[in-house]
């Protein structure tokens, strides 16, 4: 079973592959997504009766998105890929999911995801 996460809008997007289907959540989470990102996934993992343990794969939306909503899915996911000692990909686009399922598939594993911003980090400069 793989699981697929994007946290790239105030709606996080979680989708479970098991036997050549896919299974469809989605949350939203708005400011509350690194509070209950963990909850919301292992929940709904509960709710199909699988298990962490039972994870052959993880792939994640890259962006570009949200900053933070990206870096907190990211993290989560490269955490857990590292935790479960399962392989890792991500995927960019409107199709990104079929990206990392076929790049998962093949063997892939990139070990930690790094998040795509699309442009420069707007970052203010001190006044000072």
């Amino acid at each position: 079973m793989i699981l697929l996460l994007n946290t790239s809008k105030p709606q996080c997007e979680m989708m479970i592959y098991k036997n050549g289907e896919y299974e469809t959540f989605s949350w939203e989470a708005n400011r509350e997504l690194a509070d209950n990102l963990l909850t919301f996934i292992s929940d709904n993992l509960s709710k199909n009766n699988i298990q962490f343990s039972q994870l052959t794969g993880l792939g994640v939306f890259e962006g570009p998105g949200s900053f933070t909503g990206l870096r907190i899915g990211i993290t989560v996911m490269n955490a857990l890929a590292d935790s479960l000692d399962i392989p890792i990909v991500g995927g960019r686009g409107e199709e990104w999911y079929k990206e990392v399922l076929h790049k998962i598939q093949k063997g892939e594993n990139t070990k930690i995801v790094l998040p795509f911003y699309g442009s420069e980090a707007k970052i203010t400069l001190p006044k000072k």
